[in-house]
């Protein structure tokens, strides 16, 4: 078993390369991934496979793992496409191979590469994970149906590694496994092409076609959000080995909040300094960034009514502007020099930065200069002047904060 006062490692979604830069500048142990296909998000942006060799040497440098998905549902003919695949991982120091179909965890016996079995298992029980351990996998992702209470045990009766969920979008079909999308428009979920048309509102007829409701108070089938900021102890204690956050489709400014959020209450929970108060602010952070409202989840029994969302899309108390691009920045003097092309910026105004290796920097303008002289607003078309601490680059883009109309 995993020793309490060990950190549980911090697992990040990652899709490009600025929320790559974000999960490791804000705290990330690992991050997990996709290439090109075979994996559970392949209408999302993934890298491509001869770029794996690029991002596993960053995150060497900066002593981050990481986590390679190949668990979608693998066909005869993608067998060999498979293999290439972790071929690539392993010649590049991929961490593991996230997994569930049975051919792909035959190849990584194959090739020694080694793997972690999905969340698509659906194991919920200390028999499966000690099965998939003497198959020789090092890590397995829990069930995301199982009770804080089932993992307990589960943790007491198996010595391989837990992976357990702990933020973001949840499924109503049992551990992700969802025909929905594929019957209605050939877009398999378990192929990684689920286009959510579960969360949608809906209008129902009766078979006389004389009278229709439309179903968009409750949406029974789109579960709010999983946030565990509030009990994020009670997890570390469980002796959970790894946290994993959801969210590959996300925008760096969510990973970036997402990820230092969870970071700040595991370090404060291991040094006794996590507070009620302290997880209030924290799930206040966490509201800021994409989320349909919170729930519990699973871990402290099935959820009920009010664990699903109450409107279509997001609930996040903030959103984000476009109004300008960096032009230079300048080091010595914690500078940045913006053009704003598309809003104005006020004093006291907060922004986020983003860029491929920015990642995402979120700062408040303490000081506006426009050729030199300060000024109390940078309106569309100038070019102007404001403190930042933290290195960003030509090119990124800045974006305003603003408070969102819900």
């Amino acid at each position: 078993m995993r020793n309490k006062n060990k950190k549980p490692e911090l697992l990040a979604p990652v899709g490009n390369w600025s929320m790559l830069s974000a999960a490791v500048k804000n705290g990330a142990d690992a991050v997990y991934l996709g290439v090109d296909s075979l994996n559970m998000r392949a209408k999302a942006k993934n890298f491509e496979l001869d770029q794996l060799e690029e991002i596993t040497e960053y995150c060497r440098e900066n002593d981050v793992d990481v986590h390679l998905t190949l668990n979608s549902i693998v066909y005869e003919d993608e067998v060999e496409q498979a293999r290439k695949i972790i071929r690539k991982a392993k010649e590049t120091g991929v961490r593991f191979i996230i997994c569930w179909d049975f051919s792909v965890i035959q190849l990584c016996r194959e090739e020694k590469m080694p793997f972690c079995i999905s969340t698509q298992a659906s194991i919920s029980n200390s028999s499966a994970a000690n099965l998939y351990k003497q198959m020789g996998a090092e890590r397995i992702v829990l069930a995301r149906e199982c009770t804080l209470e089932q993992i307990k045990t589960i943790r007491q009766n198996t010595e391989i590694e837990i992976e357990a969920f702990i933020h973001g979008a949840m499924c109503v079909a049992v551990s992700g496994r969802c025909f929905m999308s594929h019957h209605a428009f050939n877009q398999s979920a378990n192929r990684g092409e689920c286009i959510q048309n579960c969360r949608r509102e809906y209008e129902i007829h009766d078979t006389s076609g004389e009278t229709s409701f439309i179903i968009g108070k409750d949406y029974v089938m789109s579960p709010k959000d999983l946030c565990t900021i509030e009990f994020i102890d009670q997890l570390i204690d469980a002796g959970i080995d790894s946290f994993k956050i959801e969210g590959r489709k996300r925008s760096p400014d969510y990973i970036a909040k997402v990820v230092s959020s969870y970071r700040k209450a595991i370090d404060l929970h291991l040094e006794n300094k996590l507070t009620p108060d302290i997880k209030k602010e924290l799930k206040a952070e966490l509201e800021k960034v994409y989320n349909r409202g919170f729930s519990n989840g699973f871990y402290f029994g099935v959820p009920g009514d009010e664990d699903y969302a109450g409107k279509y899309g997001s609930l996040a108390t903030t959103k984000k502007v476009y109004v300008g691009k960096v032009l230079n920045y300048y080091r010595k003097a914690g500078a940045a020099f913006i053009k704003l092309e598309a809003g104005e910026l006020n004093l006291d105004d907060s922004v986020y930065i983003i860029g491929n290796k920015t990642g995402c920097v979120e700062l408040k303008i303490s000081q506006i200069l426009k050729d030199e002289i300060p000024v109390v607003i940078g309106e569309k078309g100038d070019e102007i002047t404001f403190p930042c601490n933290e290195e960003i680059r030509p090119r990124d883009q800045v974006y305003k904060i603003v408070t969102s109309d819900l």
